[in-house]
Protein backbone atom coordinates (compact mmCIF):
# COMPACT_ATOMS: atom_id res chain seq x y z
CA UNK A 1 0.00 0.00 0.00
CA UNK A 2 1.45 3.24 -0.96
CA UNK A 3 0.99 6.27 1.33
CA UNK A 4 0.39 10.13 -0.89
CA UNK A 5 2.40 11.60 1.47
CA UNK A 6 5.41 9.62 -0.03
CA UNK A 7 7.13 10.17 -3.26
CA UNK A 8 9.33 7.04 -5.20
CA UNK A 9 12.32 8.77 -3.56
CA UNK A 10 11.23 8.84 -0.04
CA UNK A 11 9.97 5.32 -0.73
CA UNK A 12 13.73 4.34 -2.12
CA UNK A 13 15.14 6.05 0.85
CA UNK A 14 12.81 3.87 3.62
CA UNK A 15 13.39 0.73 1.66
CA UNK A 16 17.23 1.09 1.62
CA UNK A 17 17.26 1.94 5.78
CA UNK A 18 15.29 -1.07 6.05
CA UNK A 19 17.74 -3.02 4.42
CA UNK A 20 20.25 -1.70 6.57
CA UNK A 21 19.74 1.20 9.24
CA UNK A 22 23.31 2.22 9.51
CA UNK A 23 23.99 3.60 5.88
CA UNK A 24 25.93 6.84 5.98
CA UNK A 25 24.17 9.48 4.37
CA UNK A 26 26.62 9.32 1.79
CA UNK A 27 26.10 5.87 0.93
CA UNK A 28 22.12 6.16 1.10
CA UNK A 29 22.44 9.59 -1.23
CA UNK A 30 24.15 7.73 -3.95
CA UNK A 31 21.96 4.59 -3.66
CA UNK A 32 18.73 7.06 -4.34
CA UNK A 33 20.07 8.91 -6.70
CA UNK A 34 20.10 12.24 -4.25
CA UNK A 35 22.96 14.55 -3.40
CA UNK A 36 23.70 14.59 0.80
CA UNK A 37 21.70 17.25 1.66
CA UNK A 38 19.04 17.00 0.22
CA UNK A 39 19.07 13.20 1.39
CA UNK A 40 19.37 14.00 4.77
CA UNK A 41 16.55 16.66 4.72
CA UNK A 42 14.21 13.70 3.48
CA UNK A 43 15.52 11.59 5.98
CA UNK A 44 14.74 14.07 9.08
CA UNK A 45 11.05 15.07 6.91
CA UNK A 46 10.47 11.23 7.62
CA UNK A 47 11.96 10.51 11.01
CA UNK A 48 9.56 14.13 12.00
CA UNK A 49 6.70 13.30 10.52
CA UNK A 50 6.92 9.51 11.92
CA UNK A 51 7.62 7.31 9.09
CA UNK A 52 10.59 6.43 10.68
CA UNK A 53 10.18 5.51 14.24
CA UNK A 54 13.40 4.16 15.22
CA UNK A 55 16.59 2.74 14.37
CA UNK A 56 17.79 -0.84 15.45
CA UNK A 57 20.08 -4.35 15.39
CA UNK A 58 17.86 -7.57 14.24
CA UNK A 59 19.56 -10.04 16.58
CA UNK A 60 19.86 -13.85 15.81
CA UNK A 61 18.02 -15.14 19.19
CA UNK A 62 19.85 -19.04 18.77
CA UNK A 63 22.99 -17.54 19.03
CA UNK A 64 22.13 -15.41 22.04
CA UNK A 65 19.95 -18.68 23.61
CA UNK A 66 16.82 -18.47 22.37
CA UNK A 67 16.29 -21.42 21.22
CA UNK A 68 12.30 -21.24 21.61
CA UNK A 69 9.71 -19.17 19.90
CA UNK A 70 5.89 -19.79 20.93
CA UNK A 71 2.77 -18.30 19.71
CA UNK A 72 0.30 -17.80 22.99
CA UNK A 73 -3.26 -17.05 22.09
CA UNK A 74 -5.15 -15.47 24.77
CA UNK A 75 -8.49 -15.48 25.50
CA UNK A 76 -10.06 -13.19 27.92
CA UNK A 77 -12.54 -13.69 30.87
CA UNK A 78 -14.33 -10.05 29.63
CA UNK A 79 -13.79 -7.50 27.06
CA UNK A 80 -14.08 -4.58 29.14
CA UNK A 81 -11.55 -1.45 28.30
CA UNK A 82 -10.70 -1.24 31.45
CA UNK A 83 -9.27 -4.76 31.77
CA UNK A 84 -8.35 -4.72 28.63
CA UNK A 85 -5.82 -2.27 29.51
CA UNK A 86 -4.78 -3.55 32.25
CA UNK A 87 -3.55 -6.92 30.74
CA UNK A 88 -1.77 -4.85 27.99
CA UNK A 89 0.32 -3.16 30.58
CA UNK A 90 0.97 -6.22 32.34
CA UNK A 91 2.17 -7.37 28.49
CA UNK A 92 4.51 -4.23 27.66
CA UNK A 93 6.12 -5.51 31.16
CA UNK A 94 7.08 -8.93 30.19
CA UNK A 95 10.50 -8.85 28.35
CA UNK A 96 10.12 -12.43 26.86
CA UNK A 97 6.70 -10.94 25.00
CA UNK A 98 8.57 -9.53 21.84
CA UNK A 99 5.15 -8.92 19.76
CA UNK A 100 1.86 -8.66 21.12
CA UNK A 101 -1.37 -8.27 18.84
CA UNK A 102 -5.00 -7.85 19.74
CA UNK A 103 -6.56 -10.18 17.06
CA UNK A 104 -10.32 -11.27 15.73
CA UNK A 105 -11.18 -14.91 16.00
CA UNK A 106 -11.24 -17.23 18.77
CA UNK A 107 -8.50 -15.66 20.77
CA UNK A 108 -8.43 -11.96 21.97
CA UNK A 109 -4.67 -11.56 22.11
CA UNK A 110 -1.56 -13.44 20.20
CA UNK A 111 1.85 -13.25 21.53
CA UNK A 112 5.15 -14.06 20.70
CA UNK A 113 7.39 -15.43 23.06
CA UNK A 114 11.06 -16.30 23.25
CA UNK A 115 12.87 -18.95 25.78
CA UNK A 116 15.89 -20.49 25.95
CA UNK A 117 14.55 -23.89 25.78
CA UNK A 118 10.95 -25.66 26.48
CA UNK A 119 11.71 -25.78 30.57
CA UNK A 120 11.95 -21.73 30.81
CA UNK A 121 9.13 -21.33 28.37
CA UNK A 122 6.74 -24.17 30.81
CA UNK A 123 7.79 -21.67 33.53
CA UNK A 124 6.95 -18.49 32.33
CA UNK A 125 3.57 -19.84 31.23
CA UNK A 126 2.92 -21.94 34.28
CA UNK A 127 4.53 -18.62 36.77
CA UNK A 128 3.60 -15.63 34.47
CA UNK A 129 1.47 -15.97 32.39
CA UNK A 130 -1.81 -18.08 34.08
CA UNK A 131 -1.48 -15.02 36.98
CA UNK A 132 -1.60 -12.68 34.01
CA UNK A 133 -5.18 -10.39 34.96
CA UNK A 134 -8.62 -12.17 33.40
CA UNK A 135 -7.15 -14.72 31.32
CA UNK A 136 -9.80 -17.31 30.83
CA UNK A 137 -7.53 -19.66 27.93
CA UNK A 138 -4.28 -20.12 26.46
CA UNK A 139 -3.24 -22.00 23.35
CA UNK A 140 0.22 -21.97 22.49
CA UNK A 141 2.32 -22.73 19.17
CA UNK A 142 5.22 -23.84 19.12
CA UNK A 143 7.75 -22.25 15.86
CA UNK A 144 9.55 -24.94 14.16
CA UNK A 145 11.40 -22.82 11.80
CA UNK A 146 10.82 -19.38 11.12
CA UNK A 147 10.50 -19.18 7.37
CA UNK A 148 9.92 -15.35 6.90
CA UNK A 149 10.66 -13.18 9.79
CA UNK A 150 12.09 -9.23 9.88
CA UNK A 151 10.91 -8.97 6.91
CA UNK A 152 10.72 -5.20 5.18
CA UNK A 153 7.50 -3.56 5.00
CA UNK A 154 6.24 -3.75 0.50
CA UNK A 155 7.02 0.22 0.25
CA UNK A 156 6.51 -0.79 -3.68
CA UNK A 157 3.80 -2.65 -3.65
CA UNK A 158 0.76 -1.52 -5.49
CA UNK A 159 -2.74 -0.77 -3.65
CA UNK A 160 -5.04 -4.10 -4.26
CA UNK A 161 -8.85 -2.53 -5.14
CA UNK A 162 -12.10 -4.85 -5.04
CA UNK A 163 -12.15 -5.54 -8.90
CA UNK A 164 -8.31 -6.91 -9.26
CA UNK A 165 -7.07 -10.02 -7.98
CA UNK A 166 -3.52 -10.54 -7.01
CA UNK A 167 -2.28 -13.66 -8.33
CA UNK A 168 0.18 -14.94 -5.08
CA UNK A 169 3.07 -17.20 -6.57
Amino acid sequence: MTNPELDETDRRILAALQRNARLQNVELAKDVGLSPSPCLRRVRRLERDGFITRYSAVLDRSRLGFGITAFCSLEIERNRKAETELLREQIRKLPQVVACHIVTGDADFLLEIVAADLAQFSEFVLDVMNKLPGIKGIRTSLSLEAVKAEAPLPLGAPRQTRSKRVAIP
